[in-house]
């Protein structure tokens, strides 16, 4: 892989098939998924998870989601019960990852849940990914398809811009439809429910579904359990103000709803849109040539929870 391009494929039976012969012989391919692209590895292989963490820079205490296909696999790699299969029925294939109890013989790396007692476990929804899994046979660790810190990718050209040549393969399927990272909900062995982090699945609303109450919970011990929680994560790279309601002669805008801007999330105030144009707006306003980023206020509000969760890590 060294110094060369990688190879972009179309996500057609040919170019799955091809990914799927990589994936079990230990290599790195970027995957599409319903949220963002993700570097997926075999997730029960040293060699392979360690090829994660190499391509991305990433630091080694960050653990990794693992995809599976469902439940039945989900047990063999954590341990849970019944407010876990509820979500799981629920939401599952879909954008929402559990944070569970791990198994003590799951066949995972060591690297995978960077040495803790938890597991991220999430069944996906996108065809092209549970093709693999199926081809694969196998449960495939899958953080977001870009250099550690920088801004996800929705599309196969922000994967390449980002790693090529660090990788074996991406399989383009277009873009992505959610554009926002999973829902990270952690369900504690003593049954409480606990968000590590926002995304499209409105987590409170799930728990008042079941439990007709609104989803409270002590905070975490602080410990990163999942990704996305570190402090500054998906970063363009360049200063950023959020709230901005005009630019500065030397800001790129990323407008939404009345605030027009160089790029607009949405236009329309469609929060929905909003997500899934978030890291394409970011993208281009890191490749321009204004070397300051403004970003119009978007209401704190269902998935506006997880924009802004986002803006925040990358303006810090």
């Amino acid at each position: 892989m060294g110094g060369k391009l990688t190879e972009t494929v179309v996500a057609d039976d040919a170019g799955i098939e091809r990914a799927a012969a990589i994936l079990c012989a230990g290599g790195l391919v970027a995957v599409p998924t319903e949220t963002v692209y993700g570097l997926a590895a075999r997730a029960d292989r040293d060699e392979a998870v360690a090829g994660i963490y190499r391509a991305k820079g990433r630091p080694d205490f960050n653990p990794l989601i693992v995809h599976v296909l469902g439940q039945a696999e989900a047990a063999a790699l954590a341990d849970f019960g019944h407010p876990a299969s509820l979500v799981m029925d629920a939401c599952w294939p879909g954008p929402l990852t559990l944070v569970l109890p791990r198994r003590p013989d799951a066949p995972l790396a060591p690297a995978v849940t960077a040495g803790l007692s938890t597991v991220a476990v999430r069944a996906p929804a996108h065809p092209v990914m549970r093709s693999l899994l199926q081809r694969t046979g196998l449960p495939l660790a899958a953080p977001s398809a870009n250099r550690s810190q920088g801004i996800s990718p929705t599309r196969a050209e922000h994967v390449e811009a980002s790693l090529s040549g660090r990788i074996d393969l991406i399989l383009d399927a277009g873009a992505s439809e959610c554009g926002l990272e999973s829902t990270i909900l952690a369900i504690r062995e003593d049954g409480r429910w606990e968000v590590l982090r926002p995304g499209p699945i409105d987590a409170d609303a799930l728990h008042r579904r079941h439990f007709d109450k609104p989803l409270t919970s002590a905070p975490g011990s602080g410990s990163i359990e999942a990704p996305g929680q570190m402090a500054r994560h998906y970063s363009p790279g360049k200063p950023m103000r959020l709230g901005a309601r005009e630019a500065r002669d030397d800001e790129f805008i990323i407008g939404f709803g009345q605030v027009t801007g160089d790029c607009s999330l949405s236009a329309g105030g469609d929060l929905a849109l909003a997500a899934a144009r978030l890291y394409a707006c970011l993208h281009e306003a890191a490749a321009s040539a204004r070397p300051r980023i403004a970003v119009a206020p978007v209401p704190d509000e269902g998935i506006g929870r997880a924009i802004n969760d986002r803006l925040r890590r990358a303006a810090a």
